[in-house]
């Protein structure tokens, strides 16, 4: 055991004393969180649009109300004239509307100097279309007050479980998949890093130093538990970096910008309706079972990679000088994890359904299923027996994968210069130490 935590400490510290990894590290959290505060500094840094509106049809006139930095003035004057000389008289661009039968309205022209951004012309349609319907509900007869009464707007309360707590399905949903997915990078991104530990080690001739003084099991062991906590360790400081860089962003950026900037580009109607889910998402936040979905996920962090990283090991152990020969022996390997993705696709929608639930317990697919369904509630969707089943298997399929891998890593580590067959590698199991 001895030998065995050495090796831990001596692939732990090689890894995380790298500056790749620091790097890495480091730099994952600032990019997540400058994808929200680019949008904040390019809102407080750009110009505002001046727009000039020739509204020959005198149907949008005064009606189109500035927002997200687009300002629009409304001008008497010709548009063969304005259009050569808007930018003398501070105007960014010219909208021209043409006199038009409301029923067939015409192309309308927007003059600038460069091309017109995506979301300036969206915002733009999206407003002239508003007043446009407006004006045809009008000569129809119809009030639009008594319109908007008339429509319906319906909202699902869920109640789950017996003490009635107030779920949402959209966010478990989110929750599920954005977990599930996060799970199967780690498996196949720290799973491969074991895989090309061991194939350097053994093409540097350096394994062939360490099984003089330890076993190939305790070398195999120590070397897969190393990069676990490397993952681990990583994972844990990304989190702490996350949580704390939005704490600082909210002490120096008040809500309002920060919504502003979440919602800029999107016109009324598409704000409204953002606005409403974010605080819907910001109220069934509260009610979610964090400790389980946390404690869950690191469990099946783990013992997912532990599962595959000794069969990764395994594999890196029968490469010899021609890398190539790892994508053919890898294969059988990833597959399951890709089939868990397609089966993670079906949970997030169904995950009650017989797909969802089998893959959640068989442990080549359940570190990434069982996170799928997990933030649907337990035990209300994940009784209690089916995840003491799929803990159950997913243990005693480590300890299988363990017996396997060492067995293959055992004689593969030490053996050079041929091309080793997985029917090959099969018959090695049934070898006598």
């Amino acid at each position: 055991m001895n030998k065995i935590w050495i090796i831990i400490k001596r692939e732990y510290l090689t890894r995380v004393r790298k500056k790749s990894f620091v790097i890495f590290t480091l730099l994952l959290p600032v990019l997540f969180v400058g994808m929200f505060l680019i949008p904040i500094f390019v809102m407080k840094s750009g110009d505002d649009e001046k727009v000039a509106v020739v509204d020959e049809s005198k149907i949008f006139q005064g009606k189109l109300a500035d927002d997200g930095g687009v300002h629009y003035k409304f001008i008497d004057a010709r548009i063969d004239t304005l259009k050569n000389t808007y930018q003398q008289l501070g105007y960014t661009g010219v909208l021209h509307i043409p006199a038009m039968d409301v029923n067939r309205p015409p192309s309308i022209v927007y003059y600038s100097k460069g091309q017109m951004n995506v979301m300036l012309k969206s915002s733009m349609e999206r407003k002239l279309e508003n007043v446009l319907e407006d004006k045809r509900m009008e000569l129809a007869g119809i009030d639009k007050n008594k319109l908007e009464d008339i429509r319906a707007d319906i909202d699902i309360v869920n109640l789950a479980g017996k003490e009635e707590k107030k779920g949402s399905a959209g966010l478990a949903y989110a929750i599920g998949y954005g977990a599930a997915f996060l799970v199967y990078i780690i498996l196949l991104v720290f799973g491969t890093t074991v895989m090309r530990g061991v194939m350097e080690e053994k093409m540097n001739r350096v394994a062939e130093v360490m099984v003089s003084t330890v076993k190939p099991f305790q070398l195999m062991m120590g070397k897969i538990v190393g990069i676990a906590g490397v993952g681990l360790t990583q994972f844990l400081i990304w989190m702490v970096l996350i949580i704390g860089l939005y704490t600082l962003m909210g002490l120096f950026i008040d809500p309002e910008t920060m919504n502003a900037a979440a919602n800029n580009g999107m016109a009324g109607g598409q704000n409204e309706t953002a606005m409403k889910a974010m605080k819907q998402i910001t109220f069934v936040v509260e009610s979610a079972n964090w400790p389980v979905i946390i404690s869950c996920f690191i469990f099946y962090f783990l013992g997912g990679y532990l599962f595959y990283a000794a069969l990764f090991a395994a594999v890196g152990s029968l490469v010899n000088e021609d890398p190539n020969e790892a994508q053919s022996l890898t294969f059988p390997i990833t597959l399951p994890v890709i089939i868990s993705i397609f089966i993670m696709f079906a949970a997030v929608r169904n995950p009650n359904g017989q797909l969802a639930v089998w893959g959640s317990i068989i442990p080549f697919s359940s570190p990434v299923v069982m996170m799928a369904r997990i933030p649907y509630g337990v035990p209300g969707t994940v009784p209690y027996w089916q995840l003491a089943l799929s803990v159950i298997f997913l243990v005693a399929g480590f300890i299988g994968t363990t017996w396997v891998a060492a067995k293959i890593y055992r004689t593969g580590i030490l053996l050079y210069g041929k091309k080793v067959t997985l029917k090959e590698a099969v018959r090695w199991l049934g070898r006598k130490n």
